[in-house]
C-alpha cells in the first residue's frame, strides 16, 4: 500500500494534477485547503475525474496530520504563511516534499524571472521553517501542470530531485515512480535547489516562444 500524501495547494495546476495522477494509481491523497469547503470541492473535482480514487478533503492544518508525506504546492507569496501555520503540526517522522518555485510573478513581475531567496532558495527557505526533524525535499518543479492534469497524455519527463538524505530522496523517487512516464532523478543536496527551482521560469520561455509544453529529460543515465 502506498504512503498516504497530503497535497497543500491542490486546488492549484501543479497540487490538482499531481493528485489525479497519484490518485489514478491508488496513492490515497488528501486535500489540504485554507477553508475547507474548497477542500471539499476540489475533492469532488478530482473524483469526477479519478473515480476509483482515495480522496480527503480538510483545512491546510487537519490535512497535514493524516498522511506520511506533505507536499507543498503553494505560489511563493504564500509559502511563509503556509508554512507558519503548518509548524505547529507537522511531526519529526513526515516528509515534507517542497514544489515553491520563487518567481517573480509573485510580486506582479515576470513569470519568466525568479526572486532572490536569501536562504539560497525556496526550498532551503521551507527547511528553514521546518520543525526540527521534518526533512524537506524539493521536486516537481518542471513538470507540466497542463500536461499532469491531461489523463490521456503519455508523459515522459524526469523529475530533478534535491534532499540531504538519501533515504529521503529514495521515498520521492519512489512516489515518482508510481506515475507512468515520470523518472526521478537525484540532484544532490537540498542546496542544489536554487538551481534546480531556475529551470521552471526557462521552461515557461520555451514554452511561450515555442508552443509547447516541455519538459526535462537528462540523458546518460
Amino acid at each position: 500500500m502506498p504512503p498516504t500524501v497530503c497535497i497543500i495547494g491542490c486546488s492549484g495546476a501543479l497540487g490538482f494534477g499531481l493528485a489525479l495522477r497519484l490518485g489514478q494509481v491508488g496513492v490515497p491523497i488528501v486535500v489540504g485547503s485554507r477553508d475547507a469547503g474548497r477542500a471539499e470541492e476540489t475533492v469532488r473535482n478530482l473524483s469526477e475525474h479519478v473515480p476509483g480514487g482515495s480522496f480527503g478533503g480538510y483545512t491546510n492544518e487537519e490535512a497535514a496530520t493524516k498522511a506520511e508525506i506533505v507536499l507543498l504546492s503553494v505560489p511563493f507569496r504564500t509559502q511563509s504563511e503556509t508554512m507558519t501555520h503548518l509548524k505547529p503540526v507537522l511531526k519529526p517522522e513526515q516528509l515534507l516534499i517542497d514544489a515553491t518555485v520563487p518567481l517573480a510573478a509573485a510580486v506582479s513581475g515576470k513569470a519568466t524571472r525568479t526572486l532572490g531567496v536569501w536562504q539560497g532558495s525556496a526550498a532551503q527557505a521551507a527547511q528553514e521553517m521546518a520543525p526540527e526533524g521534518v526533512a524537506v525535499v524539493a521536486a516537481f518543479h518542471t513538470v507540466s501542470a497542463a500536461l499532469l492534469r491531461d489523463l490521456e497524455h503519455e508523459l515522459d519527463e524526469d523529475v530533478l530531485i534535491c534532499g540531504d538524505r538519501r533515504a529521503d530522496k529514495d521515498k520521492v523517487s519512489a512516489l515518482v515512480d508510481l506515475i507512468p512516464g515520470l523518472r526521478p532523478v537525484d540532484c544532490g543536496p537540498l542546496e542544489m535547489a536554487r538551481i534546480v527551482e531556475q529551470f521552471t521560469p526557462l521552461i515557461i520561455s520555451i514554452n511561450v516562444r515555442n508552443k509547447v509544453r516541455a519538459g526535462i529529460k537528462i540523458t546518460g543515465l
